[in-house]
Formats: structure tokens, C-alpha cells, sequence
């Protein structure tokens, strides 16, 4: 560990979001801590945006959240003592790097954590990059809040830090194919066996739920079934979470796809629930054996790193 606290690595898995990626780049080039190490991990090099900064490296393979996210890792656990996990449309405050360096100084015993989001754009139709610069304008221009930790099991994917040192040989779980939803929580469920993961608001950014680059509807439907049972099954979720993941995107999808948002596609995720629920009562829990209506994407690493 160097006099400047924690070595700090940002990973970011990202897919046909180029604009996004270098929305980011802009808010990491802010930050009062630089990262050790800034891996973004892509499926092909037409995912990037054209102008680089100098220190990026890039891995590309497969495209599969949790296989992204697992290439990123790779490259970092050895030489990070924290590695941060940011969406491709997430934003971070400017001291975000150096609150987390701060928080796991002074949380020897916590292994993971999820920051506050000032605002998130995912339920709804998407927070544009300009009122999110300006929610980060007006929070980091305000006194520090008074730190809170909320001591229970939490892990959102868009902006999540975990020690690299408790990882160990633990990896996203390349079962969970596609959105990989709830790879997230269940990444957090392995770890909860060597300590806690939990959330605060010791760092602090802006979700903003883009929605390009996303996949069908009919395949996060499928994930919102069959994932929680696998999970459930292999223990990383509790039955009783899985169940009322499970029952309120039913609810939420039916009722909705009367009324549709024009930004989300409810038929589909209605279609992929159905599909995943004939799935469930096949006796099938293996959320990479999809219908043959859905398009999957093969897991595998396949990996090729470089550095522009």
C-alpha cells in the first residue's frame, strides 16, 4: 500500500456504448485520486469511443456482463487492494476514488460496498448527461454529509467497490448469461463468506439509465424467473428475496404491458417471464439453456488485452 492509501482500480464492462464510455472517461479525468489501474471491458474495439486517454487498457472477448466484468478482474486483483465496478452510464462525485481509498482504510473488517446514487435513471426514461453533471455540480459543492453505513447484504452493480484481498478466487458468475442480472448480489453473496458488503454513503455518484446498447426485452424477462431460482439454489440468495424478486416483476410487467412505457419493451420481458416460468416448470434451473427464441450469447473468455 502506497502513502496514499489504497491502491484503487475502476473496471467497466460496457457494450455498443461508446458516447457513454467517454461521458465517463471525462468524470474519472476529475477525480482527486487517480485509479492505479482503468480496465474497460468491451466486446470489439468499435465499442470505444475514438479519443483515449494514456493508462487505459483495454480487454475485449465475448460480450456477457459477468465475463466482462471477470476479464477486468483478471488483469487488477494483483496489483489493487480495491477494485471499484462502475456501469458504463454511471457517473462518479470527483472524490469518489479518494472516499473509497478512506472508507476501506478505516473498514479493515468490510469487504464490499455500494455507494449513495444522487439520482437513478433506470426506472425511468433515462437521466440526460447534462442534469447529471449538474446533480454532481451541486453535490460536491455542498458540505460532506454525515457518513452513513447501512449494515445489510448490498451490492448494485452500477457503482460497487470490494477489497481484492478477500476475492480471492471468486468470480462473477458466468451462468447468468446476457443482462447477467443479479450477478451483482450474487457476487456480494460469495464474498458475504469472508465478510460484509454493505451500503453507504461514504462515495457518491449518478446512475443515469441509459437505455441504448440494451438487449432485448424477452431476455432480462427470461433473467427476472430463472435467475433468482438458480441463485436461490446455489445460495447466494434467499429464497425468500428470490421470490419477491420474482413476483414483483411479474406483477410490474403484466400490469405495465396494458400501458407501456415507450422506453421499456414490456411485451417482452412479459414473453421472457413466461418463457422462464415454462423453463422453471421443466425442471430446468440452468439459466444458459435458453429458449430457442432467444439468441444467447456463448460464454467464454476468449479474451485479447491491449493499451491504446
Amino acid at each position: 500500500m502506497s502513502d496514499m492509501g489504497m491502491r484503487v482500480a475502476v473496471v467497466v464492462a460496457s457494450v455498443r456504448r461508446a458516447e457513454e464510455i467517454g461521458q465517463l472517461l471525462q468524470a474519472l479525468s476529475r477525480q482527486t485520486k487517480k485509479p492505479e489501474a482503468l480496465i474497460l471491458s468491451v466486446s470489439r474495439e468499435a465499442d470505444l469511443p475514438l479519443d483515449l486517454p494514456a493508462g487505459v487498457t483495454i480487454v475485449t472477448g465475448t460480450p456477457s456482463l459477468p465475463a466482462q466484468r471477470n476479464r477486468g478482474l483478471d488483469l487488477v486483483q494483483d496489483r489493487c487492494d480495491v477494485v471499484v465496478f462502475y456501469d458504463d452510464d454511471f457517473l462518479p462525485a470527483k472524490d469518489s476514488l479518494q472516499c473509497i481509498s478512506e472508507f476501506f482504510l478505516t473498514h479493515p473488517l468490510l469487504v464490499g460496498a455500494t455507494g449513495h446514487l444522487l439520482a437513478d435513471g433506470i426506472n425511468g426514461p433515462g437521466l440526460p448527461y447534462q442534469e447529471a453533471l449538474e446533480m454532481l455540480a451541486t453535490y460536491e459543492a455542498s458540505p460532506k454529509p454525515t457518513l452513513i453505513n447501512e449494515n445489510f447484504l448490498c451490492a448494485y452493480g452500477c457503482n460497487m467497490a470490494f477489497r481484492c484481498e478477500a476475492i480471492g478466487t471468486r468470480r462473477f458468475d458466468e451462468n447468468l448469461p446476457k443482462y447477467g442480472w443479479q450477478e451483482d448480489m450474487d457476487f456480494a453473496g460469495q464474498l458475504s463468506a469472508v465478510g460484509k458488503v454493505i451500503r453507504t454513503n461514504a462515495f457518491a455518484g449518478v446512475h443515469r439509465g441509459v437505455k441504448n446498447g440494451r438487449g432485448q426485452g424477452a431476455d432480462l424477462g427470461f433473467s427476472q424467473i430463472v435467475n433468482p431460482v438458480y441463485l436461490a439454489a446455489k445460495g447466494t440468495m434467499t429464497k425468500r428475496k428470490a421470490a419477491s424478486l420474482i413476483l414483483r416483476n411479474l406483477i410490474a410487467n403484466h400490469v405495465k404491458s396494458l400501458w407501456p412505457e415507450p422506453y421499456i419493451d414490456r411485451m417482452g420481458r412479459l414473453r421472457g417471464n413466461w418463457d422462464g416460468i415454462l423453463h422453471i416448470l421443466h425442471g430446468n434451473l440452468d439459466p444458459t439453456d435458453l429458449p430457442s427464441s432467444h439468441k444467447s450469447a456463448k460464454r467464454g473468455s476468449c479474451a485479447t488485452t491491449f493499451t491504446p
